[in-house]
């Protein structure tokens, strides 16, 4: 009788990994605006540790998914947190198939001031944006009064993504 209470404990804590729910449920909007679909599969992609090492970007569980529509690959989806002044924010890269950026999003931010930072024009700077592509703060990255650790913190955290996708892309891994 024990075994079976084990069993459906552990078959129980299995199915609860992955992405918190407030965070999938503003994850799955974000695909579902920018791809234009209703339904579509959400996969993990895991990336062999002995090339996390090489990367930038951390590359860890739950950050890198697949989308598909039925079996087309429509994009990626990649989460990860940066750094503010006092905390961290989490924010949503999403990717064409081609690995081009086509949205990013603040999806939640901690700090009173600098919050600008999630707003659809400023973001919108890393749209179109690919492996290889270099932004620069106070370039082709606009300042925000206000935000100056926030808007670094997001460009050295896009940047190394950026290289980080040239390089799985050259490895054959996306």
């Amino acid at each position: 009788m024990k075994l079976k209470y084990l069993v459906l404990l552990l078959i129980f804590a299995m199915m609860s990994f992955g992405l918190p729910k407030n965070i999938q449920k503003k994850v799955d909007k974000e695909i579902r605006g920018s791809f234009n679909i209703e339904t579509f599969d959400f996969t993990e992609v895991i990336i062999d540790s002995e090339i996390t090492e090489e990367l930038p970007s951390e590359f860890k569980e739950n950050n890198l998914f697949k989308i598909l529509n039925d079996t087309n690959l429509i994009g990626y989806a990649y989460l990860s947190k940066a750094p503010s002044k006092t905390a961290e924010f989490d924010y949503l890269v999403l990717l064409d198939k081609d690995l081009i950026v086509v949205k990013s999003k603040v999806l939640m931010y901690r700090e009173e001031y600098g919050g600008e930072i999630g707003s659809k024009r400023w973001l919108k700077q890393f749209i179109g944006k690919k492996g290889g592509d270099h932004l620069k703060y106070g370039d082709n990255i606009m300042a925000i009064s206000g935000a100056t650790i926030s808007v670094r913190s997001m460009t050295n955290a896009m940047n190394d993504l950026l290289e980080s996708l040239k390089i799985l892309h050259e490895k054959n891994i996306l």
